[in-house]
């Protein structure tokens, strides 16, 4: 197949019959079979053959921005030494680290574990929620980029498994309690694991297509 070199101008939603590549914007005339689609400019992989539906995706992404809020508002771990009792939120964690001469780390610390993903899913609530509604959402090829190149970028799941291994190394000496962020942070990594499985770029353009737009 030879594709049309033609490339998507900002918000322009792809013809009828084309899907646009969501890394550089190139058209591509969609194939009759659901065999999986390569870009032949930057060999970005287009569509995985799955179906996968975008209500679907706004539920999780809503159930994620809750348990995000959970995880923040509530201490991530508690410390009880010979009665004396200190809890902690993440970004508590954070400013801890930066007052003790670990700024780097901190905001590190900041960005990789609440920044990160809360764009990621107020992000995906942006676009998802107009779509499903019948309209599309202003910048959508922008965030659409956006959204793939900061989602490496969030390492829940990396902050979590360094918790785990200090809370090994304290419980000889102090009481380790897990408090209720620790648990929603839990909650939040298989949110977005199964977020991630079911985000469909391939999709979300072919109902932007064939929305109106907003006004």
């Amino acid at each position: 197949m030879t594709p049309p070199r033609t490339t998507l101008p900002g918000d322009a939603a792809p013809p009828a019959g084309m899907i646009a590549c969501h890394d550089c914007d190139l058209l591509l005339v969609r194939p009759a079979h659901t065999a999986r689609l390569c870009c032949p400019r930057c060999e970005a992989r287009l569509d995985s053959g799955s179906r996968h539906s975008p209500e679907a995706s706004l539920a999780l992404v809503v159930a994620g921005l809750i348990v995000l809020c959970i995880a923040n508002l509530y201490p991530v771990v508690g410390l009880d030494a010979n009665g004396v009792r200190s809890a902690t939120t993440l970004v508590g964690c954070a400013t801890t680290l930066m007052h003790q001469d670990m700024t780097l780390i901190g905001l590190l610390v900041l960005f990789t574990a609440i920044a990160v993903p809360t764009f990621e899913l107020c992000t995906q609530l942006y676009l998802l929620l107009p779509l499903n509604l019948g309209y599309r959402p202003p910048g959508f090829a922008l965030l659409m980029r956006l959204i793939r190149t900061v989602h490496p970028w969030g390492m829940v799941e990396v902050f979590l498994l360094g918790t785990l291994v200090a809370l090994v190394k304290l419980a000889h000496l102090a009481r380790v309690e897990p408090g209720i962020g620790l648990w929603s942070f839990f909650a939040l990594i298989l949110l977005m694991a199964a977020n991630a499985s079911r985000f469909d770029p391939v999709l979300l353009w072919e109902r932007y297509a064939a929305c109106r737009p907003l006004r």
